[in-house]
């Protein structure tokens, strides 16, 4: 038989890989994010309650971006990671951009579902293919250089969109953001090559060139009956909860509260919470594997560090009276908030086998954006809601009759009511969003006591596997 050689991936190659699917999840998160921005002209055009709008940024997408991610997951660690990373770009870019076509709540929020249907087919097929690219001691950064696609897709997607909204449409927004879509999925499927299986650790003592894959319920077993594991899971999801939470309506809050416009709005969200989200993603990538070469433990106390810090700095933020000031401090804790994506990753990929892997990465998501994604923004939308409709009676000014609803059918005055009805709809829903914003914060410090319980947790014989790659 001719003799099979063992392919030999460049580092320019593999940094070319890597920014190809960097570029993915960047349009990953524009197309999942851009809701965020341009929320408010949505809710107020389709006249919409901000559960409404949670549902929209939250529950609709996840459903499906959560229950295909497993049974995707497993196809892909038994087939073309490659064919499936393209057919999911292009999958989920065609969704986005028939949102701009939806005339009702009804059909806006089954194209929001199928994006979810193709977003599924990304991070876990990804995070298995960084990980056959790069040897498990470069692991964490690769993969927080990966995750850099979210502050990159949150900084486009919340500038574009708030420019588009202003002088178009969010129709039209989401037209633009979804097209070039298809241009990367083409890109991937022509320049990527798929690596063998565990072909960064084929030089490591005791690694295995097989391929079988373990039962579902092996890699359950494997994550899930593994206390310091499990506790990161929770910690990450909690965490993910508040961060889903409270940004689906950030951007909200200043257009409510200050009457910023769009264009400014997705400036700041772009600029300053892009930049800090950038600077997270990688501090904590590379704090982690630093600190993680002689204590593996600090992949769990990296992220809890972060989200306790991030907490008091995030109440600074929305306790502001200066919608400048607020901005500015958005800066610190976007750093501290996003030091958790890389190392939670990391973490679980450097302790489960090869053939696992995106299985693992697909558990974990489905998890984290089930609970996170998916129940953040519609109860941080129900809480707003409760907390605007109780503001709005308290605080009345006006003789009404009527629901709160009817009164403030998305957010401003009714018809007809007023320019005295129409302030005080405002002038509750923008105090409402704050009060929402603040308790869903407290899922930081939840999220953080979970992360430490998970340093301290770890079995013994993971933190020794994790030692023996890092």
């Amino acid at each position: 038989m001719p003799e099979i050689r063992d392919p030999d991936y460049s580092q320019r190659y593999r940094s070319g890989v890597l920014g190809l699917l960097v570029l993915a999840y960047t349009f990953n998160f524009i197309d999942r994010t851009i809701i965020y921005t341009i929320g408010q002209a949505i809710k107020e055009d389709l006249q919409l309650t901000d559960t409404q709008l949670g549902l929209l940024g939250g529950l609709a997408f996840a459903v499906f971006y959560t229950v295909l991610g497993i049974p995707i997951a497993r196809w892909a660690d038994r087939g073309k990671r490659v064919n499936i990373i393209a057919a999911a770009v292009a999958l989920w870019s065609a969704f986005t951009a028939a949102c701009g076509l939806a005339g009702s709540y009804l059909q806006l929020l089954v194209m929001r579902m199928g994006v979810g249907v193709g977003e599924a087919g990304l991070s876990p097929p990804a995070h298995s293919l960084v990980s056959d690219y790069y040897a498990p001691a470069k692991r964490g950064f690769a993969l927080s250089i990966y995750a850099l696609g979210i502050p990159l897709g949150v900084m486009f997607g919340a500038a574009a969109g708030g420019w588009l909204a202003d002088h178009f449409s969010w129709r039209i927004a989401f037209l633009i953001v979804g097209l070039p879509g298809l241009a990367v999925a083409l890109a991937i499927k022509l320049f990527v090559k798929e690596p063998p299986r565990g072909w960064s650790e084929r030089h490591l003592a005791g690694a295995s060139s097989a391929v079988d894959t373990p039962s579902l319920f092996t890699v359950v077993r494997g994550l899930f009956g593994n206390w310091g594991l499990l506790h990161l899971v929770v910690g990450c999801t909690l965490v993910s909860l508040a961060a889903y939470g409270t940004s689906t309506y950030a951007q909200a809050y200043f257009i409510r509260a200050f009457g910023v416009s769009y264009t400014a709005v997705g400036l700041v969200f772009g600029l300053v919470g892009g930049l800090s989200c950038a600077l997270g993603t990688l501090l904590g990538g590379w704090l982690a594997d630093r600190r993680g070469r002689r204590n593996p433990r600090w992949y769990a106390l990296v992220p809890g560090i972060g989200a306790a810090v991030a907490l008091p700095l995030y109440v600074l933020v929305y306790t502001s009276t200066s919608w400048t000031a607020a901005a500015w401090l958005l800066f610190l804790p976007g750093v501290f908030h996003f030091m958790y994506s890389g190392p939670t990753f990391a973490l679980i990929q450097n302790a489960m086998p090869g053939p696992m892997r995106a299985t693992s990465a697909a558990l974990l998501l489905f998890i984290v954006n089930l609970l996170g994604l998916g129940v953040g923004p519609p109860l941080s939308g129900w809480m707003i809601d409760n907390f605007s409709e109780w503001l709005f009676h308290a605080q009345a000014t006006v003789a009404a009759t009527g629901s709160f609803v009817e009164l403030c059918p998305g957010g401003i005055g009714a018809e007809g009511g007023g320019a005295a009805l129409d302030a005080q709809c405002r002038a509750a829903v923008a105090e409402g969003t704050r009060y929402g914003i603040l308790v869903t914060l407290g899922f930081y410090l939840w999220g953080a006591l979970h992360y430490f319980a998970s340093a301290l947790t770890l079995p013994r014989e993971t933190i020794e596997r994790v030692r023996g790659q890092v």
